[in-house]
């Protein structure tokens, strides 16, 4: 891989894409090697995980790699990222210094940021991890900020397993579901850009056109459609979307005209707690494959007939975020 960091697949070309996947692939049938040993990576969540840290710990681990876990604000010091402010307030030191003092120890760094839920058009500029590329010295990798690359190849690692590896002109249904909270467009952003970059013909399946994607990913995705030979398309009409899918994706996310602003963006997600994932809606498929990125609510965004269906690849999609990040670790200390 020729890139520096590992931010968005839409920094990668095609062919990067497809060797990412076929060594992951490769570590799946053989999960050992050395292609980190006497290596080290820092992992810095600013927010909960699960799946993100043990993958990324165990993917170093097996590779012959070193991981040191952080938690800003928690068991490190609280970092600032604004560039020319008056650190009069809670933050400790920059991310100018964290950065440059971590690639002196480390010859990775992955950073899981959310957004903060205030102000789109703040969190959409990626702040923190864009920070962290720009002063660090050494790779580093996005483990979920506002989009979540790893999640995207691992998705596509397990649509791949079950379906081929050409997964052109599959019907690709991506569905919001509905939740009690508002959540990060991260998984949905990502699901977009690669189906599209798949070639799959892709539904963007949303309530309202309140709940459309960014305008950028929407573009990327358009984009990346062209030149794959595939489609996108979006719909608020349930049974429609379904019909002949082969692919349903479910993930719940906010509305971005109404971020910050939950209080009103409530009544409309109220609205439509039917957008759930379940067998009805399943039997419309073309014996569609189901997955979500996880964690999940059972019987909120997906029924427990859907989950526990042979239809049901989350587990496979899960495990593959193993794989995948060993590629993407592997791949980036090769070539640099």
């Amino acid at each position: 891989m020729t890139l520096r960091h590992f931010i968005t697949t839409q920094d990668c070309s095609r062919a990067e894409i497809d060797a990412l996947l076929a060594q992951a692939a490769g570590f799946k049938r053989s999960p050992g090697g050395r292609q980190l040993a006497g290596k080290s990576i820092a992992l810095l969540f600013f927010n909960p995980s699960m799946r993100t840290r043990t993958s990324f710990e165990l993917g170093a681990y097996q590779l012959g790699g070193h991981a040191i876990v952080l938690s800003p604000g928690k068991d490190a010091w609280p970092i600032e990222f604004e560039v020319g402010t008056v650190m009069d307030g809670d933050s400790e030191e920059h991310v100018a210094e964290v950065a440059q003092v971590l690639s002196r120890y480390v010859d990775l760094i992955a950073v899981r940021a959310f957004p903060k839920f205030q102000d789109w058009a703040v969190d959409r500029e990626d702040q923190v991890i864009k920070a962290f590329a720009r002063y660090a010295t050494v790779p580093v990798i996005n483990m979920e900020t506002i989009t979540h690359p790893c999640q995207e190849l691992a998705h596509v690692l397990a649509l791949q397993e079950h379906l081929g590896n050409d997964l052109r002109h599959r019907k690709y249904v991506l569905t919001w579901t509905w939740h009690p909270k508002p959540l990060n467009t991260a998984v949905a952003n990502s699901a977009l850009l690669i189906a599209t970059r798949m070639g799959m013909d892709v539904t963007l399946l949303c309530p309202t056109p309140d709940y459309v994607l960014d305008e950028r990913y929407m573009a990327f995705g358009r984009r990346n459609a062209e030149e794959n030979g595939g489609s996108l398309t979006v719909s608020h009409d349930v049974e429609a979307s379904y019909r002949g899918a082969d692919v349903v994706y479910a993930k719940s996310w906010g509305a971005l005209p109404f971020f910050g602003r939950w209080d009103q963006e409530k009544p409309i997600r109220e609205a439509h707690r039917h957008f759930t994932v379940d067998a009805q809606k399943m039997a419309l498929t073309n014996h569609g494959l189901f997955s979500h990125c996880l964690p999940l609510r059972r019987n909120v965004q997906a029924t427990d007939a859907v989950m526990d269906s042979p239809a049901c690849i989350a587990i496979d999609e899960a495990e593959n975020r193993l794989h995948v990040q060993k590629a993407v670790m592997a791949s980036l200390l090769a070539t640099h």
